[in-house]
């Protein structure tokens, strides 16, 4: 698979995944594809050896694992909502010939980047017959939205100081007519339900309805929605997928509710992992405590990338540069020690891919990482990974047009290397 051909999928996948429902559905479809085999959760497994599974959990995170000989598991996480705004219940509003739409903000927001961007809808839907109820996944591929930035001649300071209100600046429009329940309209169009009120609820999300394009001289960028964590996402999918698995025990993590905070059932600070890795020891006979000790995760977020325009937001000597490789963060709140870092270097050097240190500026924040957050549940060695990109939580992101293509290198040639780990030595074998 070339660079072009890679990017190509990964485009695909980014229109595909415009929220984490629909985004989980996509990777079931590919999974599917495959040959892999869904597992339920309050179901009895019998593993086998060889064998491809995969589990979702409230629709919205998945765990894919393979079964091998080996006495350890290798592991990527990576997480597949994305910053946006979800709709309240009570949503519809209209004065002075406008139809809003009431909604709040999932995640941290880049609030001007969101402004005068065409913006449709996708999510879950429960509609309620005869006292059972059945779940809807929907994703209407329409502009229905837009969130109008108000004119320099009616604010003389944006050029200033823009300060946006969430609660009014960053309201959308959706019609120039009164309609009772215009969500509710829209969604039983969508699924061909003749009475709306079967609708009970739902979980929606406004998303950037435009596609991923290249721009430079040389096609050597890529702007696009949802970069942010997509790329990584979809680079762990397809590495786990084309790996020759050579035995490992095999797991691929794509976990719901990063962007706030992680605390849901389907989140990284649940115990959806330990959960899986418990029982995929105990159906094949295997020490848990034994195959955690030996085992290794990557976990794959993006970071800052050095911006052309304010590079003194960046470290002097820990920068992340577009196309220059895989980003490997050491702050001090990553999971990253010498250890693993040294791992996974010998990994990029086998993958003949290009790596970079990255560490934040000490007068900045980082964030807390997924595997991080994990390991509160299980204790495995890991080591944040990425990719640098730019304008992190806009409706577009900008990543560079080589870089995503190293990532997935990277995480094939993760999970075809044996890790062996002894008292004072780690060998890799691939």
């Amino acid at each position: 698979m070339t660079n072009k051909q890679y990017n190509k999928e990964l485009f695909s996948f980014i229109e595909a995944a415009t929220c984490s429902f629909t985004g989980i559905k996509k990777m079931k479809e590919i999974l599917l594809e495959n040959k892999f085999i869904e597992l339920q959760e309050n179901n009895s497994w019998n593993l086998e050896e060889n064998k491809k599974y995969f589990i979702t959990r409230n629709d919205a995170s998945l765990i894919a694992f393979t079964i091998g000989k080996s006495e350890s598991f290798s592991i990527t996480c990576t997480h597949i909502d994305t910053p946006s705004f979800t709709i309240k219940p009570k949503n519809e509003f209209y004065e002075k010939n406008y139809l809003k739409i009431n909604v709040m903000p999932y995640g941290g927001l880049l609030h001007y980047a969101w402004l005068d961007e065409p913006l449709s809808l996708a999510g879950r839907v429960i509609v309620k017959k005869n006292d059972t109820y059945y779940k809807e996944i929907i994703d209407i591929k329409k502009n229905l939205f837009c969130i109008p930035s108000v004119a320099i001649h009616q604010n003389e300071k944006a050029n200033d100081s823009l300060n946006l209100n969430p609660q009014i600046d960053m309201i959308p429009i959706v019609a120039l007519k009164n309609h009772r329940e215009p969500i509710k309209k829209i969604i039983a169009k969508e699924i061909n339900l003749k009475n709306k009120e079967e609708i009970c609820d739902y979980d929606l999300f406004l998303y950037a309805n435009v596609s991923p394009v290249y721009f430079g001289m040389e096609n050597e960028m890529i702007l696009a929605p949802r970069i942010d964590d997509l790329s990584c996402t979809f680079g762990a999918l397809k590495g786990f997928i084309n790996a020759k698995k050579n035995n490992n025990n095999c797991i691929f993590c794509a976990f719901n509710s990063e962007e706030i905070g992680s605390l849901t059932k389907e989140g990284a600070d649940s115990s959806f992992l330990m959960d899986t890795l418990k029982r995929i020891a105990g159906s094949t006979k295997k020490e848990i405590s034994i195959l955690a000790h030996n085992s290794t995760i990557l976990s794959a977020d993006n970071t800052h990338a050095t911006h052309p325009n304010h590079p003194g937001n960046s470290d002097i000597t820990n920068e992340a540069l577009l196309n220059k490789g895989i980003v490997i963060s050491k702050d001090a709140s990553s999971t990253t020690d010498s250890i693993t870092s040294s791992i996974f270097k010998g990994i990029c050097k086998k993958a003949r891919v290009p790596f970079q240190d990255f560490v934040t500026k000490n007068d900045m924040t980082s964030g807390s990482t997924l595997s991080g957050i994990s390991l509160r549940h299980v204790s495995i060695d890991s080591i944040d990974i990425g990719l640098g990109q730019l304008a992190m939580h806009g409706a577009k992101e900008i990543m560079g047009s080589q870089d995503a293509y190293y990532l997935y290198l990277g995480f094939k040639k993760f999970y075809e290397t044996k890790i062996t780990k002894e008292k004072d030595r780690i060998q890799l074998d691939s």
